[in-house]
């Protein structure tokens, strides 16, 4: 049987049915399965264990019950003790808060009567203070309320007590104090000696201590001087005048004020300020230079004194570095704002063109103060942290006012005129008479004429720092990075000066390209393009070599750069003259030749004075311009066996590339047999001529 199985009691009626839980059926169902094992006769014999069993297993259930019985009463009065304590510590932690509570309650009540108190003594204040300035105005009108506060509190003990007593001490403790300090005198006296020493130092100190500052360093060397006179006229021929004693007492009196000096400026550090500063060491050494006059002398060589005192104040003259860093950066500020917006030009007649920009006078000129100034002072470190300042400034200078006062930035590399396109000449043509309509040439060499002054007074200044050091120190002082500075300057404004006057060249050498020469059939005088080159140069030559009439040799180095930049592009455009004729290249070994001359005159075009030029600049033109004549002349000599040969002897340095070119200039049609012997020939011959 199962739980779900409805038993019929026939004795009850047929409508009466027993539900029976599942648990209980499964008990019912073990124990009936017991009487399977006596279904016979014969295993009855097995009844008694069975019942021995059954007994011992009821024991076991007895003894589960009564254990189960006594954990649980066990557990209820653990459970009793466990709600008596915590009852007992709820009624502990609320005494505990009403306690807290009733502290809290008398502290804001104090706290009332404290703030009260101090609002009351601070309304007395305010009435007194109130009341003095009535008085003093005379406004009686209006003294009569605060009067009335005040009396009003005049009534309270404690404050009547408290002021009697202070008046009462007020009279009485300094009265107190001189008549045991002069009796204390009176005992010192009889004592030894170094007691009363002591008691001297102290009130002697005290004395003195308003005139230890260096406001009051002046008072100090005024002492001196009162003291020495009064030794020399009264104790000092007492002494053997070889001793020197007065010599000793102001060495003495200079160790001691060093010493005072330096303890005094480094416990109150935060006091000291550039003005105050300068004022003790002008001071001191005017003291120290009249000592040295007094006895000079003694002291042939040099002046002992020097230093003797003032040394003390140079680990502090980092303060005065700091304000000429101050007073520099302000002029310098000046300057750069200045170049941000500059005057409108002077005219020429006034001003030079290319002279040295004047800021430039005004910053060496501050520089030579301020070295001179600080070299009166110290020669150690100072020194070097004074030309680390100027070595920032003139780097900054550089770059914020001269760089500023370029019209344009500085080109990074070379200009290629190769790569301009006909589309954009009009442009670049126009930009250029701009550019120098609106002055660039006298801007540039200006700036030149200033970086040279500049380099030129860095190097000067440079020896001038490392002799007023210490000869220790003097390795120290390098400013070839700022001359390096200045000399880049220098270099980026010669490019830019070249990069103009080849952008002036390149139309003329755009219209040698687009000429016909394989049209040509007599050689006449010198091509457009020649004459317009040599015009160019003519008008630009002269006013840039006046710009830099003072600094010929960078004005040599601009007509250097341009001959080893223009030349080259000649030689390209040459190259485009494809096909030219025999006439044509004639002509053009003529206009070759007339450039060359041109090129050749070209640092005196314009001069009332005709000067040669400078060999190196000869050098270069007649090297470069040499070789555009042998390409021409190439293109004249006649394509046979000995071409290549020639070719090498004029050429020795000539690539491939240029012996194809050539042959494209002369409109050679070879194939491709005779075009490789050529090559082969033209590699033997080259390989024999080196």
């Amino acid at each position: 049987m199962d739980s779900t199985d409805i038993m019929d009691d026939k004795d009850s009626g047929p409508e009466v049915q027993i539900n029976i839980p599942s648990s209980v059926m499964s008990r019912i169902e073990e124990l009936m399965g017991g009487t399977e094992q006596f279904d016979n006769e014969e295993s009855l014999s097995g009844v008694e264990s069975a019942a021995a069993r059954c007994d011992f297993r009821l024991q076991g259930v007895e003894q589960d019950i009564q254990r189960l019985v006594r954990a649980q009463a066990a557990q209820r009065d653990a459970g009793q003790r466990a709600l008596l304590k915590a009852q007992s510590c709820i009624a502990e932690l609320a005494l505990q808060i009403t306690c807290e509570i009733k502290q809290l309650d008398c502290a804001k009540s104090n706290l009332t009567a404290a703030i009260t108190a101090l609002n009351h003594l601070h309304m007395l204040t305010g009435g007194v203070e109130q009341l003095h300035s009535m008085t003093r105005d005379r406004q009686y009108k209006e003294i009569a309320l605060p009067m009335q506060a005040i009396m009003e509190v005049r009534g309270v003990d404690q404050l009547h007590s408290m002021t009697r007593n202070r008046q009462y001490k007020e009279i009485a403790l300094p009265m107190q104090a001189i008549m045991e300090l002069a009796e204390a005198c009176g005992v010192v006296d009889i004592l030894d000696s170094t007691v009363k020493d002591e008691l001297l130092k102290w009130f002697i100190d005290m004395q003195l201590q308003e005139c230890a500052w260096l406001s009051h360093v002046e008072r100090r060397y005024a002492w001196l001087k009162r003291h020495l006179l009064t030794f020399e006229q009264s104790v000092a021929n007492i002494f053997p005048p070889q001793w020197g004693l007065s010599q000793l007492i102001a060495t003495a009196f200079c160790e001691m004020t060093r010493a005072q000096l330096s303890a005094l400026m480094s416990s109150r550090r935060a006091e000291l300020d550039v003005k105050l500063l300068l004022f003790a060491i002008q001071k001191t050494y005017n003291f120290e230079l009249l000592l040295h006059k007094s006895e000079p002398a003694l002291y042939p060589p040099g002046s002992p004194w020097a230093g003797l005192v003032g040394a003390c104040f140079e680990p502090h003259l980092s303060l005065y570095i700091h304000s000429l860093d101050s007073n520099l950066r302000q002029l310098l500020d000046t300057f750069i704002q200045d170049a941000k917006n500059p005057a409108p030009p002077a005219p020429a007649a006034q001003v030079g063109e290319g002279a040295v920009i004047s800021s430039c006078a005004d910053l060496f000129l501050l520089y030579k103060k301020c070295l001179v100034q600080c070299s009166r002072l110290t020669r150690g470190e100072p020194m070097l942290e004074l030309a680390g300042v100027f070595q920032k400034y003139l780097r900054e200078y550089a770059s914020a006012v001269l760089q500023a006062a370029l019209p344009r930035a500085a080109p990074s590399g070379g200009l290629s005129l190769s790569g301009l396109g006909g589309g954009n000449m009009p442009s670049l043509v126009s930009n250029l008479q701009t550019l120098l309509n609106e002055g660039a040439h006298p801007a540039d060499c200006s700036v030149i004429t200033t970086a040279e002054y500049c380099l030129e007074t860095a190097a000067h200044l440079q020896l001038k720092l490392r002799e007023k050091v210490l000869p220790e120190l003097a390795h120290r002082v390098d400013l070839s990075a700022e001359q390096d500075l200045f000399h880049a300057l220098i270099a980026d404004c010669i490019q830019l000066l070249v990069r103009d006057l080849e952008l002036g060249c390149a139309p003329a050498l755009a219209a040698m390209a687009r000429v016909a020469w394989l049209a040509l059939t007599a050689v006449g005088d010198q091509s457009p393009y020649v004459t317009q080159i040599a015009l160019h140069l003519r008008s630009a030559i002269p006013p840039l070599r006046d710009s830099l009439a003072s600094s010929r040799k960078y004005f040599t180095q601009v007509c250097i750069r341009f001959a080893s930049s223009f030349i080259p592009k000649f030689i390209q455009n040459v190259y485009k003259c494809k096909p030219v004729s025999t006439a044509g290249a004639e002509q053009l070994l003529l206009d070759a030749h007339m450039l060359k001359t041109a090129l050749l005159e070209l640092p005196s075009l314009g001069s009332a004075v005709r000067r040669p030029a400078p060999p190196t600049y000869t050098k270069v033109v007649v090297r470069l311009m040499t070789r555009a004549e042998m390409i021409l002349k190439l293109v004249m000599a006649p394509l046979d066996e000995g071409f290549a040969a020639q070719f090498a002897r004029l050429l020795p340095d000539a690539t491939l590339a240029e012996l194809h070119r050539v042959l494209d200039m002369k409109g050679a049609k070879l194939s491709k047999a005779q075009l490789a012997a050529l090559d082969a020939s033209f590699k033997d011959n080259t390989k024999h001529a080196n």
